[in-house]
């Protein structure tokens, strides 16, 4: 093989293969709308391809530069957000919430009812900043359609932008029991909403703002924001729904998307807009221990602390969760402040690293670092629910697959 076709100990024939994939399986076939695939070794791009169509109705090809709705992989983002924080002694992080949000200091656990005539019971202990941060806090969302409590957050349109805002969801969430006992269970969250509020309360800024200053302009983030600005737009994807049948259906026009108008409600779970190229940016800066061409957002050993896995006794999701619902798979996966942490590779059956890490969103976006082999990979797509195909799990076969020394 000649060095031509190496780059960062990585084969690029071996790597093509991720495009060829992508189309053969899933553009060409209809499955998929488009797919932009990065993958990065020791802080340098080695592979980029940008395929299908962005817009399909308006036979807009996707580039590298398209605005993809990045959903939950803004979870991340506020984690780091919240723990720039606590590194300026701000908050620690058993800290109980109700010392930042008095009126959530009588918070209860659901026993039987449905709204709004719930019969509760105290809580075993108060919810801290950590069991935020690692969705232990015993709170959930209305699309995962499993309780009575779910139920209520669909009735209160507390997942939606239907005039909601952090204020007005954290009274909403004062008022409504907790799943369990903080602590005691996993279940994915609004909780990394309430950690964009902590956010704005502790910085005194709005959550957009802060974001701004602290982690997008420090690190060349130019794509990344909340609401797409009226210039930006032609460059903003369609999402689509998936159907029965392997199809898709529009499910949100960018001309006429909720992202492209100003709205209060600032999600820190699930909120954010952007590019590959910026998310990258992100991604490489933890990778690099948490700095990025002499820009630092994290120091190194805060970053490592986040790494870990932060679920009781060192289980895995499946030994705790109570919901079905997650952007990852659950089996050899724990969870720490902000991400999944790979625990066990055998029992993930895929093919990894121990202390590999990363998140992804509802319309098929994704992202996972391998501190072991300096690697990552950043996968943007539109397409909900991220569950509709495997090929998250797929894109790791082809990755690893490529590594040569």
């Amino acid at each position: 093989m000649s060095d031509s076709s190496l780059l960062a100990g990585m084969d690029l024939h071996r790597l093509s293969r991720i495009a060829d994939h992508l189309e053969t399986n899933y553009l060409s076939p209809g499955k998929l709308p488009c797919a932009v695939t990065l993958v990065a070794r020791r802080g340098q791009v080695v592979w980029q391809q940008a395929q299908g169509l962005m817009d399909v109705e308006r036979a807009r090809p996707a580039t590298s530069d398209t605005l993809f709705r990045i959903y939950s992989m803004t979870k991340p983002v506020t984690s780091i957000a919240l723990m720039q924080l606590y590194e300026q002694g701000r908050f620690l992080l058993d800290d109980p919430v109700h010392k930042y949000i008095p009126s959530w200091r009588d918070l209860q656990v659901y026993q039987s009812g449905i709204h709004p005539s719930f019969v509760t019971r105290p809580p075993a202990r108060a919810m801290t900043i950590r069991d935020l941060l690692t969705h232990q806090a015993g709170l959930s969302y209305g699309f995962s359609c499993r309780t009575n409590i779910d139920a209520a957050y669909r009735q209160l349109k507390l997942d939606g932008h239907s005039g909601l805002t952090l204020e007005s969801l954290i009274d909403e969430l004062s008022r409504l029991p907790l799943e369990f006992s903080p602590g005691s269970a996993w279940n994915y969250s609004l909780a990394t909403d309430v950690c964009g509020y902590l956010v704005q309360l502790l910085s005194g800024m709005p959550l957009d703002d802060y974001f701004a200053k602290n982690i997008f302009r420090p690190l060349g983030m130019q794509d990344t924001f909340f609401t797409v600005p009226g210039d930006k737009l032609p460059r903003f994807a369609a999402c689509y729904q998936h159907q029965p049948g392997d199809t898709f259906s529009l499910q949100d026009d960018p001309q006429t998307s909720h992202f492209a108008k100003r709205h209060g409600y600032l999600s820190g779970g699930g909120g954010l807009i952007s590019t590959i190229g910026d998310y990258y940016r992100f991604a490489q800066a933890l990778a690099s221990g948490g700095e990025l061409d002499g820009a630092r957002i994290i120091g190194r050993k805060t970053l490592e602390f986040m790494r870990l896995n932060h679920l009781p006794n060192g289980t895995d999701l499946p030994s705790v969760s109570v919901g079905g619902f997650s952007e990852t798979p659950y089996d050899g996966s724990g969870f720490g402040l902000g991400f999944a942490v790979k625990t066990d590779i055998a029992k993930s059956q895929t093919i990894g690293s121990v202390g590999e890490y990363g998140w992804g969103g509802m319309a098929g976006t994704t992202f996972f670092i391998d501190p072991v082999e300096d690697l990552l990979v950043v996968f943007m797509t539109q397409l909900i629910p991220s569950s509709s195909y495997m090929i998250r799990q797929e894109l790791r076969a082809l990755v690893y697959a490529a590594l040569v020394d």
